[in-house]
């Protein structure tokens, strides 16, 4: 027997917009949009992810913040914060920080994946070099963990001799698997804020599709 449906009904009325100049295109359907609804979309559209899209990025690491721990002595907002502040204070790149910052944004929602979660959010405004490193850091954090039932600390040999093994090989040692304990130097959210907007403001390459 098929449970019943709760009882749905319309909202009562549109969500704000975001600026008080601009228009709704109120209409039920895609197809039934043409070229002036277009022409409103694309100019409002462009100008609200160029306010919102960074505090998007950055509300997904924040709401971590008070997260209860499960074994180390912070959780992961702070450790990504503590990962971040080491590459600031090695001398990095503006990109290779935001990198450091974000690389594990998505773990407490799909562990399993995190990595492609991070390369996926920041492919378009990073080099091939962090996407390969972010694609496989998990992977070779195993060769840190000794002793732990069901990893293989030589699994990452795989790719050795890939021109990003290295830089890969190093993230995890110096800046990941060992930002870990509260005791860690950590610079707050706020002071990667605008390192976050002038990475994500410039597409380094455009996402295709095969």
């Amino acid at each position: 027997m098929s449970k019943a449906v709760p009882a749905a009904t319309p909202l009562a009325e549109p969500v704000p917009l975001a600026h008080a100049d601009w228009r709704y295109i109120d209409k039920r359907s895609l197809d039934d949009y043409r070229a002036a609804d277009w022409a409103v979309f694309d100019r409002q559209r462009s100008r609200w992810f160029a306010e919102n899209a960074v505090k998007h990025v950055l509300r997904m690491l924040a709401c971590q913040k008070d997260d209860p721990v499960y074994a180390y002595t912070v959780n992961n907002h702070y450790h990504s914060l503590q990962t971040a502040t080491r590459m600031l204070q090695a001398g990095l790149g503006e990109e290779d920080v935001v990198v450091g910052l974000l690389h594990d944004v998505g773990f407490s929602t799909c562990n399993e994946t995190h990595g492609e979660f991070a390369a996926t959010l920041m492919r378009p405004y990073i080099s091939e070099r962090n996407v390969w490193m972010l694609e496989r850091h998990a992977i070779f954090q195993q060769f840190h963990c000794h002793e732990h039932p069901g990893t293989d600390p030589h699994e990452r040999d795989r790719w050795r001799g890939h021109p990003h093994f290295a830089w890969t090989a190093e993230f995890v040692a110096k800046y990941d698997q060992s930002t870990i304990n509260h005791r860690e130097d950590t610079l707050p959210l706020e002071a990667f804020e605008a390192m976050v907007g002038r990475v994500f403001s410039q597409v380094r390459r455009p996402v295709s599709y095969e």
